[in-house]
């Protein structure tokens, strides 16, 4: 069973730009995996509801809801940055959903394989590099 970690802006995708992320993954997940967020990750979403300005407030109000709707589990990690925090506790059979760039980068020289959005319309899975 493989494990996809979402990031706090993969989350906002559903109500930012209108895509079904669950049955993305379905389709683009040809394997048996569970899908989960770090606790920091839910207290960024957290931050982006009392400080933003209201269109990211409601995106991550509704990734929230999708927490609890889509019951994702939450792990529980050591450290205050959420990129961080998905680096330090990732390995070679998890996978990371991310739009943050520099994150993705990280990753896949880390040996880690992503999922990201592409135009804005779908998900792609873009496999670890060989190591």
């Amino acid at each position: 069973m493989k494990k996809i970690i979402l990031d706090t802006n993969f989350l906002m995708i559903p109500l930012q730009f209108r895509v079904d992320i669950f049955s993305e993954f379905q389709r683009i997940c040809n394997f048996n995996y569970e899908l989960y967020v770090f606790d920091e990750t839910v207290n960024e979403l957290k931050n982006i509801m009392q400080k933003q300005p209201s269109k990211h407030k409601k995106a991550a109000q509704f990734g929230l809801k999708l927490i609890n709707l889509k019951n994702i589990g939450i792990l529980k990690a050591k450290g205050s940055n959420t990129d961080r925090v998905i680096i330090d506790n990732s390995d070679k059979e998890t996978i990371v959903a991310t739009q943050d760039r520099l994150l993705r980068k990280k990753l896949l020289d880390k040996g880690i394989s992503v999922v990201l959005l592409r135009q804005k319309k779908y998900l792609v899975l873009i496999e670890r590099k060989a190591l």
